[in-house]
């Protein structure tokens, strides 16, 4: 090819645009122009010489008609199949709401799904059923991921159920409200599998909360069935258990079934009302006073967590669960498990604090300097620290001024640490996904929230079957 100015001064220009100025021009392109050709151009600017190029340059990607298209295949470059497979395995579990492990779910006619590992042997029933309650403004499908690595580590073992009946706009109900609907729920899932031995339930955030709730509920019914059975008389299903009775509830049962596993995760079991329960407020008093005002929003649930309920002189509700009462038995429903273990941010969780979220006082929280990180677990701070009941008269001398809100704190405090509790404190700091942390504890969404899951890797290893 030959290009040939009409204008002696555009020389140069024309220089730029010759053949040999284009490195390695395809061997099609030189077959295609095996006459020699004239070109005339006029390059009046620069503009539209860079235009003729660019033009020039597009036209040699083409493949002409003549042309063999096994021959250009063979010309370009091959794909490196290996990376590109391990890019594939790596991004597999997000394509499919599988996330990497296959599952059987069997869906009932309310739409609640149980699932179970679709390696489990025929043969063999899973007997261990996992209750996963999602949070406020949450769904089942929050708890897929979670449920997902239960099914791997314990696939002939457990049945999991992520709760339904309280999901979206439902959350905003009530605690008790949305307690009752789940111990409902839990009855008919056990009645659809009549293999079931054991139970566990595993609560985020407000469904922490609501799980305590529908224990107390299951735990109750369970108690008066039994005493029913011993005294061979009906008419007494209703009559509570006396409290000599309820002492010995350590082999008490949740919904005929044995209790073995209680988890929450980031939940405000001391409510959200003042005291830096809720982080985003900074602790600026004239905040915490606005978000008490402005909780109506989250209608009775909001009531519920910022302790507003109180009917007839009763304490608020949350208060009231941190005892046995006449009608629920809290603690003693809480006692029956054999585990009890709460998951709590140290930092970055904008919804609920550190303390509310781990059953302390402030002044009981260790100092984050001094919080080393596992190995393992690099975002698992403390490890399976079992803390010794407080003794009754312990008061934290921060809240000694006896503030209402104070005081209901000491109280739920003193009620909840009667108990014996693990503590696992969680610190996503440096982590891209901090900011998200009330949800990346759980990983709510494998995309936004993957840096959650040694925190579920760590709840599935210690997880008592």
């Amino acid at each position: 090819m030959v290009l040939k100015p009409d204008k002696p001064n555009s020389s140069k220009l024309v220089q730029s645009l010759m053949l040999k100025d284009v490195k390695s021009p395809p061997i099609w392109f030189q077959a295609a122009t095996s006459t020699p050709t004239i070109i005339t151009i006029q390059a009046p600017n620069l503009f539209f010489s860079g235009l003729f190029q660019l033009v020039l340059l597009l036209k040699s990607m083409e493949t002409p008609k003549n042309l063999d298209q096994n021959d250009v295949l063979e010309k370009k470059k091959p794909i490196n199949s290996t990376r590109k497979s391990f890019i594939g395995k790596k991004m597999s579990c997000f394509r499919s709401s599988d996330h990497g492990y296959p599952t059987v779910e069997e869906v009932d006619v309310d739409g609640n799904v149980d699932m179970e590992s679709a390696s489990t042997d025929k043969h063999h029933s899973p007997t261990h059923l996992v209750v996963m309650v999602n949070g406020l403004i949450g769904s089942a499908k929050d708890w897929r991921y979670a449920a997902k690595q239960f099914l791997k580590k314990y696939p002939n073992d457990l049945i999991v159920h992520c709760s339904k009946c309280n999901s979206a706009l439902a959350t905003l109900d009530g605690v008790d409200v949305m307690g009752t609907r789940l111990a409902d729920e839990v009855i008919s899932v056990i009645q659809r599998h009549p293999n079931l031995h054991k139970i566990s339930f595993i609560g985020h955030s407000l469904g922490g909360l609501i799980a305590r709730y529908a224990v107390a509920k299951l735990y109750t019914q369970d108690c008066a069935n039994e005493s029913c059975e011993r005294n061979g008389n009906a008419e007494k299903l209703e009559q509570s258990v006396t409290e000599v009775e309820l002492e010995q509830k350590s082999n008490g049962k949740i919904g005929g079934l044995e209790p073995i596993n209680f988890i929450t995760v980031a939940s405000p079991h001391l409510g959200s009302r003042g005291h830096r329960q809720v982080p985003m407020f900074c602790g600026i008093r004239s905040l915490e006073r606005l978000g008490y005002h402005t909780s109506g929003v989250l209608r009775r649930t909001g009531r519920h967590v910022y302790l507003k309920d109180k009917i007839d002189g009763q304490p608020p509700l949350l208060v009231r669960m941190a005892s046995d009462t006449e009608d629920l038995k809290f603690i003693s429903a809480l006692q029956s498990f054999k585990r009890r273990v709460v998951y709590a941010n140290v930092l970055s969780d904008h919804l609920v604090g550190w303390s509310t979220s781990s059953i302390r006082r402030r002044s009981e929280l260790p100092k984050r300097k001094n919080l080393a990180r596992s190995g393992r677990y690099p975002h698992i701070m403390k490890e399976g620290g079992v803390d010794t009941p407080k003794h009754e008269g312990s008061i934290d001398q921060a809240n000694s001024h006896k503030t209402k809100t104070a005081s209901m704190e000491e109280t739920m405090i003193r009620g909840l640490s009667k108990l014996c509790w693990e503590r696992v404190d969680v610190s996503f700091k440096g982590s891209k996904q901090r900011y998200l942390a009330h949800n990346t504890i759980q990983v709510n969404n494998p995309w936004m929230n993957s840096d959650g899951a040694d925190v579920i890797q760590h709840m599935v290893d210690n997880f008592f079957v």
